[in-house]
């Protein structure tokens, strides 16, 4: 067993770094860095910085087709209306804005869904759909929860539904392919 609780197979005696040729010490490192990312901690914090990466760059999308809407100073009723230079200013903060806003929201989505995943799997000993479904339920009524029962409910519905397509989707590849007329 590793630090991790994940079972590396069996481990020959350890030597020390001074010991070890080159070659032994990558391998070591590699296999350490496997380790760690095979463990729950690991998995939760690449699903995070992965959601980061994909917030960033969905926030940065959707911040740039917004840029047709007032923005509500009184003397200025368009940013059309600003001079140019101005108007980069004001578009490119409000990106940065939505953009880090949406990374935030995806990488803390990404990070809760799969430590709860994660953890269900380890406390369950099983690898299958229900672990998705579960932590889909969970984090969407711990999303919601702050709104009140109806919507940690909807929350719940909604996150196990989506985690439910999804896994359906993922795992698809695994069925059996579909019979047609050149298998007669």
């Amino acid at each position: 067993m590793s630090l991790w609780g994940v079972y590396t197979g069996p481990q020959p005696p350890k030597k020390s770094i001074q010991e070890m040729t080159q070659q032994e010490q990558a391998e070591e490192g590699a296999r350490q860095m496997i380790a760690f990312m095979q463990s729950c901690p690991g998995k939760t914090i690449m699903s995070a910085v992965s959601g980061f990466g994909l917030g960033a760059f969905f926030g940065l999308f959707m911040a740039s087709m917004a840029y047709d809407a007032p923005i509500g100073t009184a003397s200025v009723k368009s940013i059309s209306e600003l001079p140019f230079k101005q108007q980069m200013k004001l578009q490119f903060t409000d990106m940065a804005k939505r953009s880090y806003s949406s990374a935030k929201n995806f990488g803390y989505i990404g990070m809760v869904y799969l430590g709860v995943e994660c953890t269900i799997e380890s406390l369950r000993a099983k690898h299958d759909i229900y672990n998705g479904v579960s932590a889909g339920c969970i984090t969407g009524a711990g999303l919601a929860i702050k709104a009140g029962p109806h919507a940690a409910f909807m929350g719940c519905a909604g996150f196990a539904a989506f985690s439910l397509a999804i896994d359906m989707y993922l795992n698809s590849d695994a069925a059996p392919p579909p019979e047609n007329d050149y298998d007669i």
